[in-house]
């Protein structure tokens, strides 16, 4: 049996190869062609750039990344086709589960490449206004990929070098360096980015503040995240709140004004990452942004329903807890911007008397009294018990944010929506969680009310207002689940808070086994398995 590694993937044992029945590994290079022939060359270097951006839809986007922010949290449950609950629920969660080795393979590939690219970059034969634009570039994305790594794993492998060849060991790295580092790249990267970009994706001096206000954050250190907040709010460049929040959902309105740093798919979906054994190898298996697939209730199963591209295909993988639903006073267009509640007839067989158009589905947070009416109709009651545990994991409100009507039928699992990592919004929560920290409750009610008079619905703008003495680090955590639901950040900001224990088993009857141990996730099972110095690097307490 042989196993084939490819020179400039690796990373380490257990990652991007494979031990063999005898215990023996060969190389090949199929192609002839060296990192020392590509990466010394300008167009080649950039090659290495934008590859490096690339491993980012690994996880936005993605069915593995949205089981790894999102779900394990006070704010979803498990639907009827969730395929990772040892993840959404904590039970029997161990390194053997896909979502977790396919992150942790990706992660680290990207930050070898990061790592290759910032090392070789003297080498590259780049204009001198070019070159330090590209490290502050490769240098955020290395920050970026190390905070999912050590935010997930905990003090796990670090390393500012480049892998080459076959790697057998692998280190425990103390959190506080991961830390350290990510900071001094971030810092870099405000440093030399430019302001602006007219290559859409490519990282920003804003969009470096932004996220570089969030590791403040992480890691407590509040005045410097309200300054490179203020940095941001303050810049002069161009960001702002979109009046409607429903209208940042809009495929036709992606790029605006409140999205600082996105992840971007193409609308070409044959040049995004869908796996091909001959084009794409190394791709994903369902390929581009599979996010308007994961939240959707089986719908299609409803008289006077069948599947169409409007209504989405519903793979009904996660439901919002009650809790969710319940942070949404009447007041909040962010509701009715985040979720979809109604569902009309559409197919050509109905029952009596309904009509194409008329309302076939009524999902509803409150308790509906009989009508009489021709539609069906799951309310609170219907799909939650009085404890907030499910009672119908196939019908509930449904998160539709990212639902893509350009979709070419109703059975596309692949969007071109792009991701949005960092919104205009962020900015604000942060400076508000910041002041807060700090003491300063009323500058931080001004920040949080920034964000609630954009959410209100017409006329209510007073009645949706925060005062200081309202303040508390349980209502900034409310308003960012009612601000970013589904947006992959769930899961970070929990466990930055010291809150993640405490709120799922307040919230979340289906994730309350969770135990002090899960602040982490295991390492994949593939990785421990494979190393040689099995003595240092060892599997994190709690799993096996």
């Amino acid at each position: 049996m042989r196993h084939y590694i490819y020179k400039g993937l690796i990373v380490l044992a257990g990652l991007t190869m494979t031990f063999s029945c005898k215990k023996s590994l060969e190389e090949k290079n199929p192609s002839g062609i060296t990192a020392e022939s590509v990466f010394t060359t300008p167009a080649g270097f950039e090659t290495l750039v934008n590859a490096a951006y690339s491993y980012q839809r690994w996880w936005y986007g993605k069915e593995e990344g949205y089981n790894l922010a999102e779900m394990g949290t006070d704010l979803w449950m498990s639907g009827a086709g969730d395929v990772h609950t040892d993840l959404t629920q904590y039970v029997n969660l161990q390194g053997t589960n896909s979502a977790l080795t396919t992150e942790w393979q990706q992660l680290y590939a990207a930050i070898n490449l990061c790592n290759a690219g910032i090392n070789r970059i003297g080498e590259a034969g780049l204009a001198t206004t070019v070159r330090p634009v590209r490290e502050a570039e490769l240098k955020f994305l290395r920050a970026f990929y190390y905070w999912h790594v050590v935010e997930t794993w905990g003090g796990v492998h670090f390393t500012l070098d480049e892998t080459q060849g076959v790697v057998t060991t692998a280190n425990k790295t103390p959190i506080e360096t991961f830390n350290k580092q990510i900071i001094d790249d971030l810092l870099f990267s405000v440093a030399n980015l430019p302001a602006t970009t007219s290559q859409y994706g490519r990282v920003t001096k804003p969009a470096a503040q932004a996220f570089l206000a969030r590791m403040y954050l992480t890691q407590k250190k509040y005045a410097e995240a309200r300054d490179m907040s203020l940095a941001v709010i303050n810049g002069g460049y161009g960001f702002t709140l979109l009046p409607n929040y429903a209208d940042l959902w809009k495929m036709a309105n992606l790029k605006n004004k409140e999205v600082i740093y996105a992840v971007n798919y193409s609308v070409n979906l044959s040049v995004n990452d869908l796996l091909d054994p001959i084009l794409n190898p190394l791709g994903h298996s369902r390929g581009s942004n599979s996010s308007h697939l994961l939240f959707s209730m089986k719908y299609d199963d409803q008289p006077g329903m069948v599947r169409d591209i409007k209504n989405g295909r519903p793979f009904n993988r996660y439901m919002p807890t009650r809790f969710l639903l319940d942070l949404y006073s009447d007041q909040d267009a962010r509701y009715d911007g985040s979720f979809q509640t109604v569902w009309y007839a559409n197919s050509t067989t109905r029952p009596a008397g309904m009509k194409i158009g008329d309302t076939a589905i009524i999902a509803s947070k409150n308790v509906i009294m009989p009508s009489g009416k021709l539609y069906k109709t799951y309310d609170r009651n219907a799909v939650y018990s009085a404890n907030g545990a499910v009672k119908d994991q196939l019908h509930y409100v449904s998160l539709n944010k990212f639902v893509d009507e350009t979709r070419a039928s109703a059975n596309e699992a692949q969007s071109a929506r792009d991701v949005f990592v960092i919104r205009f919004a962020e900015v604000y929560l942060i400076a508000a969680e910041a002041e807060f920290n700090l003491g300063n409750t009323t500058q931080a009610a001004t920040h949080l009310n920034v964000i609630r008079t954009r959410a209100a619905k017409p006329g209510t703008v007073a009645a949706m207002q925060v005062t200081p003495a309202q303040v508390t680090l349980d209502f900034i955590l409310d308003e960012r689940a009612r601000e970013f639901a589904g947006e992959q950040i769930r899961w970070f900001d929990l466990k930055r808070s010291g809150r993640l224990l405490e709120r799922v088993k307040a919230n979340n009857p289906n994730a309350a086994t969770i135990q002090d141990f899960h602040l982490v996730r295991p390492i994949p099972r593939t990785q421990v398995d494979a190393v040689t110095n099995k003595d240092e690097f060892t599997q994190n307490p709690g799993y096996q």
